[in-house]
């Protein structure tokens, strides 16, 4: 398994290379340009400057070598010397956003508690959720539990999560008065900081629609698949053979089959787990989360191309890190799984 898994990380190392030249190029290659919004009155000579400060006049191949020894040596350098107060970077120029002229990193690192907390809320509540109701869905196949898990899936896999935000704000936040128990407020405030029992409650409150409506798709999607494979392994000879000895229902259920089943969901929960900062983009814009999402879709109708090509190499690290660690848990859940 070591083996395995030294060789999948040597192997990341073209593939994410590979996938950063590909998000450069249909950056470069994309319609639009980072001073389309500055002033009309402003010269062309001096725009010509301001283009030439961003690095815009360099050629392409150049800038995107910049990018990656900024990427890889140079902001690293900062943090070990913020960490370890050493002087590595010596004032060494960081990637710079072209909309707010702060270093990007700084930008992600404001941003990313609340996608941790919001985002992050949801995909865990959904999965505690599902994996329950697609065990005792497959245990009481049509029974009217799982008649209804079945609908309430099908519900909250079909319909957008923006569909399902934007109702949820009409009933809770326009519908409801302010003046009642059940009012919720349809902008999430990010200034918020919880102090008191009082802060607390207000946190909690504004965090309610956002995690419901991720946790109602993420239990959609991973409560489907915890039925269909407990199904497959209900008739496998195995479940039949333990019944005929005694087995108990409980121990059964969760020390064999829950085991042997959880090995395709795996894969959906761990791949899924990038979408906690790539699948919630529409969901932080309907509540206004200042989240990592909302930074995405905002650089990209800025062409703040510095921006979304280091966030969206991070999401590439996270998918190809998470495939990895879904490998290895295969490994750990069936023994009979080795890559060595």
């Amino acid at each position: 398994m070591l083996t395995f898994t030294i060789r999948r990380l040597l192997f990341a190392i073209p593939t994410l290379l590979f996938i950063s030249l590909v998000i450069f190029l249909i950056l470069e290659l994309a319609p639009g340009d980072p001073l389309a919004d500055m002033p009309m009155t402003i010269p062309p000579d001096v725009k010509e400057k301001i283009r030439l400060s961003l690095g815009l006049g360099r050629p392409a191949y150049i800038r995107y070598g910049l990018w990656l020894y900024n990427l890889f040596v140079t902001e690293p350098s900062y943090w070990i010397d913020s960490a370890f107060h050493t002087h590595l970077a010596d004032g060494a120029q960081r990637i710079i956003s072209f909309q707010t002229r702060a270093p990007v990193f700084d930008t992600i690192a404001e941003r990313i508690p609340q996608t941790l907390l919001v985002v992050g809320m949801g995909y865990l509540v959904g999965t505690l959720i599902s994996l329950p109701i697609g065990i005792i869905s497959a245990y009481k196949q049509y029974s009217w539990f799982d008649q209804f898990g079945t609908f309430v899936s099908m519900v909250g896999f079909s319909v957008p999560t923006f569909v399902t935000g934007v109702m949820l704000i009409v009933i809770f936040s326009v519908m409801i008065p302010s003046t009642s128990f059940f009012w919720l407020p349809s902008i999430y405030d990010t200034t918020l900081r919880v102090t008191d029992w009082n802060s607390f409650v207000l946190q909690f409150r504004q965090m309610i629609m956002p995690v419901f409506v991720l946790a109602l798709y993420q239990a959609a999607q991973v409560s489907r698949y915890m039925r269909a494979s407990m199904l497959d392994n209900l008739s496998m000879d195995y479940v039949r053979t333990a019944r005929a000895k005694g087995l108990s229902e409980r121990v059964l259920l969760l020390k064999h089959v829950l085991r042997n089943s959880l090995i395709p969901v795996i894969t959906v929960i761990a791949l899924g787990v990038p979408s906690i900062f790539t699948g919630a983009i529409i969901t932080e814009n309907v509540f206004k989360v200042n989240g990592l999402g909302q930074q995405l879709l905002l650089s990209i109708q800025g062409n703040d191309a510095p921006m979304v090509l280091t966030i969206s190499f991070i999401f590439a690290i996270l998918i190809v890190l998470f495939n990895l660690i879904a490998d290895v848990l295969y490994g750990i859940l069936d023994p009979r799984i080795r890559y060595d």
